[in-house]
Order: structure tokens, then sequence, then C-alpha cells
């Protein structure tokens, strides 16, 4: 029967799956679309907007919503949720994609269908979470709800924007670029929950039976001083995008994103794949806002270099990484250490550097088509190693959600 069937065994996998095959094909078209003209569905706002919606809210929303299902009961020490429950979210999320792809030619009717679907697969997924988050004696994880609170608010402008159309000087895209904010949030709060397991089991490999010199933390000063930063920079370019002040915040956040660093500077034990990884993530953050921040105070043409190593690099290198640790765990499994894994972070690396290069003076035009091949490439590999798992049974015979030990 469908509804037994192993993809609706945990929340991550409908969702995991999704991102990692939505990522090329979106992509994939964006690239078709540049190079050889091919025609994409025509939304409101343009094709940049169905270009940036469907990498936020599809791509991106589908992780958000994989990892909140598997990870939020983990860290409340509650059950996994229901089978149905994870249906409902992923069909919304089906919902959501058909609709806003049919809007150019259904007109309103399908952006309200698409906007109710968006709005439903985030207030449904926060009804599922409050209790739990609430019930947490120390309430330790709320910034997940506020992040999703925030990202519902987005899409509500979103399509609020798009609805008004050319009645108005609404513009969509605004929102989107507010969500990919929200996202940079999001990841360091997810990043510091990661990270812990991630680099101090990389400590204690490197040890030995010996105790780890030095234990990783996660100071919440430093994580709370970036979020902040990057909160006032998301804000300050939704209602005054391009002033100087939009472009020193986003300095002070690139500096914040520096700072944090600064937490993980633990010896050579960086250097395994795992926390390289997720240190990355940082490093093209950081390197976004600077870029961005630099942009507006020095009047360069370089700002959009900026948002993509943000968007591109370290959501994109984001994704990747979570797919890459949770899927394994959450089927069973211990983290893969095939060459497969690095290959694809520096795939998404390689892309999201040549894509910041296209803003260059005299840069090729070559090159915005070969940065999403790469990129596409890397969640194509993904799908390939990981999907067939997300479609059986849990490796160790175990029927939950529940992950295994870092090793």
């Amino acid at each position: 029967m469908l509804s037994r069937h192993a993809i609706w065994l945990c929340g991550f996998r409908p969702f995991f799956l999704a991102a990692a095959l939505g990522a090329p094909l979106f992509i994939g078209l964006w690239v078709a679309f540049l190079v050889f003209g091919i025609p994409l569905p025509a939304v409101a706002g343009g094709t940049f907007v169905w270009h940036a919606h469907e990498l936020i809210f599809g791509v991106a929303l589908a992780a958000v919503a994989g990892f909140a299902l598997t990870a939020i009961p983990e860290f409340t020490a509650t059950p996994a949720f229901g089978r149905s429950a994870t249906r409902r979210l992923a069909a919304l999320w089906l919902a959501g994609r058909l609709a806003f792809w049919s809007s150019g030619l259904l007109g309103a009717p399908a952006l309200a269908v698409s906007a109710v679907a968006h709005l439903g697969l985030l207030g449904y997924l926060a009804a599922l979470l409050a209790p739990r988050l609430w019930r947490d004696p120390e309430r330790r994880h709320l910034a997940f709800l506020w992040a999703l609170a925030a990202l519902g608010a987005c899409v509500a402008g979103f399509y609020l924007d798009a609805l008004l159309g050319a009645h108005s000087v609404a513009n969509p895209a605004r929102w989107l670029h507010a969500a990919l904010g929200v996202l940079m949030m999001l990841i360091v709060v997810a990043m510091s929950r990661i990270s812990m397991r991630i680099v101090n089991a990389a400590l204690e490999e490197r040890a030995g039976d010996a105790a780890p010199a030095v234990e990783y933390r996660a100071r919440p000063p430093r994580r709370n001083l970036a979020i902040f930063c990057i909160g006032l920079t998301t804000l300050a370019e939704l209602v005054a995008p391009g002033t100087r002040i939009g472009g020193w915040l986003a300095l002070a956040a690139a500096a914040a994103l520096l700072n944090l660093l600064n937490d993980w500077h633990v010896g050579r034990a960086l250097f395994r794949r795992w926390p390289l990884m997720l240190y990355g993530v940082y490093v093209l953050m950081a390197a976004g806002y600077a870029l961005m921040g630099a942009a507006i105070v020095l009047d360069g043409g370089f700002f959009s270099a900026g948002r993509h190593l943000a968007a591109v690099g370290a959501m994109g290198l984001a994704i990747y990484a979570v797919l890459c640790i949770a899927g394994r765990m959450h089927c069973g499994l211990p983290l893969d250490e095939r060459p497969w894994v690095p290959a694809g972070a520096w795939l998404i690396v390689a892309g999201a550097l040549l894509r910041a290069a296209t803003a260059l003076p005299g840069a090729p035009a070559a090159l915005l088509g070969l940065s999403g091949l790469l990129w596409g490439a890397a969640f194509a590999l993904y799908a390939w190693r990981m999907a067939s798992l997300f479609l059986a049974p849990r490796a160790d015979g175990g029927r939950g959600c529940e992950g295994i030990l870092v090793h």
C-alpha cells in the first residue's frame, strides 16, 4: 500500500528526496533558459522570480521541512511525527509547485492556490512543532518556530505583491530576498546544533583512546550576534534597499560571522570532511555579506556576486551537508566516507565561485551556465547515491526516525 511505503517512514525522506531532485531540475531549467532560450513558466515577476522562488520556496523549504520533522523530535526527546502528517505536508509542497508554475496560464486563482499551499505547509508544520518546542522545560529550540513564522511572513508578502501585480508598485522579488535572509539566520541556528555533534566527534576520532585536548562549543553570544546582524541587514534591504545603512549592516553581519568562526578553530580535526563542510558554509556566508556590503558602500557593481555566494554557496552547501548527514544517520547508517560526498561539496563551492565571478567585467556569459550545471550536478550526485535509501526500509531494521551516533 502506498500509504505504508518506506518513503513515509520519517519526515525527512520525501522532503530530502524532493530537495535533491528539485535542485538539479530547477537549476537545469534555468540554465536551459539562459543558454538556449528555452522558455520558463510565465509567472508574476518574470523568469528571475520563478528561478528564485523555486530555489527558496521549493528546494530550501523542502530541506527545512525535512530537517524540522526529523530534528525537533530528537531535540525534544519526543516521538516521531506520523506518516499521515508527512503525507499532508508533502502534498502541500507539491501543490505549491504545480499552482505557481501554472499561474501564468491560469492567473490569480492559481497564485491564490499556491499561496494557500505554501502558507498551509508552514502553518501546519509550525502547529506540529509548537507544542513540543513549548513543552521543552528550557525552551532551547524556539528559534525554529520564530524562523517558520518569519518565512510565513515572507511567503504572505510575496503572494500579496504577486496578486497586486501591475496595479501597484509591488515587487515580489523583495520578499524572496527577505526569505533568503531568514534562511541564513535559520542556517546559523541549525548549524549550532549539528556542529556540536560533528566537530566533537571529529575531535574524539582524532584523539583516539585519549581524551580530546579541546572541546568545541557553539557559544550563544557569538551565534546570537550573527543572527541579529543578519536580521537587521535583511530588514534594511526589505524597507530601504540599496541604502548605505544596509551596506554597513551587511559588513557588520560578515564581521559577526567571521567572529563566529573563532569557535571552530580546534586544530587539525577541523580539516576532516564533515567539520570542514560545515565551516565552509560560514565562510561563504561571510564572504557573501562582505561583498554585498562593500558593493553598496563603495557603489560597486558586484552586489549580485555577494548575493549568490550566500544563496548558491552558503545555502546550497548547508542544504547538501544536512542532506548528507541527517539523511544517512536517520536511515540507520553511519556517515558516508566515500569520495562522492566531498566531490559534491566542491561542485557546490565551484558553482558558487563561478556564479560570483560573472560579476567581473568582461566575464564570459558561459560562466552562468557552467556554474548552474556544477551546482545542479552536486545534488544530482546526491540523489543518485541516496534516493534508494529513502525508498527502502531502514538498513538497521529500525521502524522509526531515530538517528545513530556519529562515528
